[in-house]
């Protein structure tokens, strides 16, 4: 911009953000997608969440905000509250207090709408063929993208008659993921997505999960197994007892402890 023009910049979440310019009002939301730049908005917010069960406190007062457009790690140790916090986001438990919205929604109806969950279990139906499986997705989520599940299910090998009961572990996790990833959501949350598939397999996971999500979207990544999944994070989070102990980016938290992600996690989560 040349110099001695008077600019002001005003921001609304998530619907406009206005550049008055001489007394010229540009909209550079449309703008910026016009030329294909990407603005970051908030995604998820969590507020002051706290979730007992009984006189057990499994989230303490988490304040978190994440972004759009990025991939997040969720690193902490068993019984740290990664998966209570992963249900609440997904409404399928209630906090005891605070709040938590996605894209502004709070959990429910909407919210599903635009998450795509994968959950720490296998639980499609055993009996159900591949088939079935896809078209039982796309029927119920109107993101799901059923060209991309049976490409990668041709890539991997696995017949689409085949009922999933069939099927080996490792496979039946992958055909769960290849069915989230399939979605064109705004934010992903994933649950130990490699726990369970073999070392070998994990680079085709982990490229799956980078290939094919929505690139605007956010990926939360729940694991523990922190030195096969930190090479794709943008950003990390540490929780401890319920608590969110660090955020940060993955460039600055190197930069700053000039140590790998699962060096300091190590470090942070002795015993």
């Amino acid at each position: 911009m040349k110099s001695g023009v008077d600019f002001f910049l005003t921001i609304t979440p998530l619907k406009y953000i206005i550049l008055l310019v001489d007394n010229t009002i540009f909209n550079l939301l449309s703008m910026t997608k016009n030329m294909g730049v990407r603005i970051l908005s908030e995604l998820l917010c969590c507020e002051n969440l706290t979730k007992f069960y009984g006189k057990n406190c499994a989230l303490n007062n988490v304040n978190l905000t994440l972004e759009s457009g990025k991939i997040v790690g969720l690193l902490g140790p068993n019984g740290s509250g990664k998966t209570t916090l992963i249900k609440i986001i997904n409404g399928l438990l209630t906090p005891t207090r605070g709040s938590v919205t996605i894209d502004g929604n709070y959990p429910g109806v909407e919210s599903k709408k635009l998450v795509a969950y994968l959950p720490d279990n296998i639980y499609l139906n055993s009996w159900m063929t591949i088939t079935q499986i896809v078209n039982y997705f796309a029927d119920f989520y109107d993101d799901f993208r059923p060209e991309v599940a049976f490409e990668l299910l041709y890539n991997l090998g696995i017949s689409l008659n085949s009922r999933l009961k069939t099927l080996s572990k490792g496979n039946k996790e992958k055909v769960c993921l290849i069915l989230v990833m399939s979605r064109n959501a705004k934010l992903y949350v994933l649950d130990e997505p490699i726990a369970g598939v073999d070392p070998a397999a994990r680079d085709y996971v982990i490229s799956t999960i980078i290939n094919n999500h929505n690139p605007d979207s956010t990926v939360l990544i729940s694991t523990h197994l922190i030195s096969d999944i930190e090479k794709v994070l943008n950003e990390v989070i540490f929780i401890k007892n319920g608590e969110i102990v660090l955020h940060n980016s993955v460039s600055e938290i190197m930069a700053e402890h000039d140590k790998s992600i699962d060096e300091l996690f190590r470090e942070v989560f002795r015993w």
